[in-house]
């Protein structure tokens, strides 16, 4: 074989195996990819398979124990939703500004006091509203009871003022506020009931300079006191009175400057009177405190009483009367009377004045009598008595008149039965005055413990004094009282007569 023929045959074998080469690696290739593929499928198995085979496997954790349910709670009440306003249907106290009430001091507010009352009067134990904070101005009115509900309360916060233009009062008015034929009236509170009556008074000078508005400011004031003045009618109207009614309570509240007297209780019973105040000045004509006319069981304490006139007055038709723990004065004391006057005949029994304290008054307890009357005043204690520079403590005046003349008369009230006890104190003028009547002498007047002294003053002092007066002195007293007659009086009837109040 040529060398040609040899490089040829080399050159056929490279060929083919180069061409077998190139199919190798493909198959290779081919086969190489697919193993792989395999392989990581296989692994990825036989890894699933490992772990499982291999790796610790951790149970489940079992179910937790089931704790006891614990009771449903109790469910909540629901709240009621909140109750509505009251209306004057459903309520039992009655604003009176609810009614129209202005409270301004210059708007007349007598209507919507009355449309108030009328409402109240529907409810049993309601309660009629005047609020503190507002000054009310009313004309003359009168809260009638004969269809009202028992147990009314006019609650008094606020202030209460009169008019003091002569047109509210027309001709003339004997009150100013009048609660009339009720049973259960109760009055209460802390507010003021101001009559303004500087307008009906002679002397206006009674402001001058007392108060704290200036002098100029008081000036005007009394300028337009005296202007009014001329224009009031002569009657003159108590501040508050009550008529025909039982069981009538006034407590707490302040009654002051009435054109007249203050507080009056007519034809009433059971009537209670305690911690008021009345105020007014001592130089106030006529200005009584309280004024009891034809009342019975009445119960007045625990009072401060100031004013022009008696500080308690008892008229007839009163028995039953129990008054203690007062305080009087400026003013005229205590006094049962006048009795008799205009010929009329008088009844008074019951009356018990004790624990009582009297500055600078008139007289301390009195009693007085018109000439020309009849019946009879008796069973009457006054005890417990400190004055403080009263004109004459203790009194009896028979001949009582209130003008500069009245007419000599026979006929008198019958006084008897009147007992003086532990009076201490001093007086300016008197000790004593007893001036009893020539036909009906004062009989059973018992003192016991009188010791009074005279005050120091520029006054001509007179000794204790005595007119047809018999008696018995149960003690010594200072000053000595040796003008009293004891027994019965030669001329005095077999037995004394004794009216019922």
């Amino acid at each position: 074989m040529t060398s040609i023929d040899l490089k040829n045959h080399a050159s056929l074998v490279l060929v083919a195996i180069l061409i077998l080469s190139g199919d190798f690696g493909a198959c290779h290739a081919r086969k190489s990819q697919s193993w792989r593929q395999s392989r990581i499928h296989l692994s990825s198995i036989m890894d699933k398979g490992h772990s499982s085979r291999h790796k610790r496997i951790t149970p489940p954790a079992p179910a937790p124990a089931l704790k006891p349910k614990p009771p449903a709670p109790t469910p909540m009440p629901i709240p009621a939703p909140p109750a509505p306003a009251q209306t004057h249907e459903n309520s039992t106290t009655f604003n009176v500004q609810d009614y129209g009430a202005k409270g301004d001091g210059h708007t007349d507010d007598m209507q919507a006091f009355l449309a108030a009352w009328a409402a109240a009067c529907k409810v049993e134990s309601s309660t009629i509203l005047v609020p503190s904070g507002s000054v009310f101005l009313l004309s003359p009115i009168s809260f009638a009871g004969p269809n009202c509900k028992p147990k009314i309360t006019f609650q008094l916060d606020g202030k209460i003022i009169a008019p003091t233009s002569a047109k509210a009062w027309g001709s003339g008015l004997l009150q100013w506020i009048e609660f009339t034929k009720l049973t259960e009236i109760i009055i209460k509170g802390e507010g003021i009931i101001d009559g303004q009556g500087a307008v009906w008074w002679n002397n206006s000078s009674v402001y001058a300079g007392t108060d704290s508005i200036g002098q100029n400011r008081t000036n005007e004031l009394n300028k337009m006191i005296s202007a009014e003045l001329s224009k009031m009618p002569t009657t003159k109207p108590t501040a508050l009175r009550f008529y025909g009614s039982s069981d009538v309570t006034v407590t707490g509240i302040t009654i002051q400057n009435s054109p007249q007297m203050h507080l009056k209780f007519d034809s009433c019973t059971n009537v209670q009177v305690f911690y008021i105040s009345i105020s007014s000045p001592g130089d106030s004509p006529n200005t009584d405190g309280i004024h009891l006319h034809n009342s019975q069981n009445v119960l007045i304490h625990s009072c401060n009483l100031a004013c022009g006139d008696d500080c308690v007055s008892i008229q007839t038709g009163c028995s039953n009367i129990y008054i203690h723990d007062i305080n009087c004065g400026p003013g005229h004391g205590i006094s049962i009377g006048g009795l008799g006057k205009d010929n009329t005949r008088a009844c008074v029994s019951n009356v018990t004045v004790r624990n009582t304290v009297m500055r600078n008054t008139m007289t301390g307890v009195r009693i007085k009598t018109w000439q020309g009357g009849s019946g009879s005043a008796n069973n009457i204690m006054f005890s417990d008595i400190q004055v403080s520079e009263v004109e004459t403590p203790i009194v009896i005046d028979q001949y009582y008149c209130d003008k500069e003349i009245c007419k000599n008369q026979t006929s008198a009230v019958a006084v008897s039965g009147i007992n003086y006890a532990n009076i201490k104190g001093t007086y300016t003028v008197q000790p004593v005055y007893f001036a009893c009547s020539d036909s009906s002498p004062c009989t059973g007047i018992s003192l016991a413990t009188i010791q009074l002294k005279p005050h120091q003053t520029s006054h001509h002092l007179y000794g204790p004094f005595c007119w047809e007066t018999y008696g018995e002195l149960k003690t010594s007293t200072m000053p000595l009282i040796d003008c009293l007659q004891k027994g019965n009086p030669s001329n005095a009837p077999s037995k004394i007569v004794l009216c019922q109040a």
